[in-house]
C-alpha cells in the first residue's frame, strides 16, 4: 500500500475521531469513515468526488448494509449539510430519503 495514502487515511481518521470526541458525539457517521468514503473520491485527501458514472459504480460496489448506513446519515440534516455534495449524489441515485 502506498505510504502516502496510508498516512492521509490515518490523518483523516484521526481528525474525524477528534471532531466526534470534541463535539461529544456518541458515534460517528458512516460518511466520516475514510475506508468507506475513499472509493468516491479521486484524491487521498477526499476533496474531489468522482464523476457520476464512477460514483455510481462505487455506490453499487458497497454492501447493502453500508448503503443503508449512508442513506440514514444523509437523512440527518446536520450530517447532510457537512457532506452536501456527497449526499446530493446519493439522492440522485435514489439513495437518500
Amino acid at each position: 500500500m502506498n505510504t502516502k495514502i496510508l498516512c492521509m487515511s490515518v490523518i483523516a481518521f484521526s481528525l474525524a475521531m477528534g471532531a466526534g470526541i470534541a463535539s461529544g458525539a456518541k458515534g460517528t457517521s458512516a460518511l466520516d469513515d475514510p475506508q468507506k468514503m475513499a472509493p468516491f473520491f479521486t484524491d487521498a485527501g477526499m476533496k474531489t468526488m468522482k464523476s457520476g458514472d464512477e460514483f455510481k459504480k462505487a455506490w453499487l460496489a458497497m454492501t447493502e448494509e453500508d448503503r443503508a448506513s449512508i442513506k440514514k446519515d444523509c437523512g440527518d440534516k446536520a450530517i447532510a449539510k457537512q457532506h452536501d455534495d456527497f449526499c446530493k449524489m446519493t439522492m440522485k441515485l435514489g439513495g437518500a430519503n
